[in-house]
């Protein structure tokens, strides 16, 4: 997983910082998030997988499909 939102942040140029200050975090936390030293909370999960146009699954090594899930039918 953490390979998944380290490569994905790569991918789009974005520094840790960045990411950090999208889910109100200081950029250590976020650096602990992709280094495997600290498990991220559901939240920011969501938010990565919905800023990355992915799946929870695909970030968390469920999937190699990159695709999101269609969204729920109100």
């Amino acid at each position: 997983m953490f390979a998944r939102i380290r490569a994905l942040r790569e991918d789009k140029d974005w520094t840790q910082k960045e990411i950090a200050d999208l889910l109100k975090v200081n950029q250590t936390t976020y650096s602990r998030y992709e280094s495997g030293d600290l498990d991220l909370p559901t939240s920011a999960l969501i938010k990565l997988a919905d800023l990355h146009q992915t799946s929870i699954d695909y970030l968390l090594n469920r999937t190699d499909r990159k695709e999101p899930y269609p969204p729920k039918k109100k």
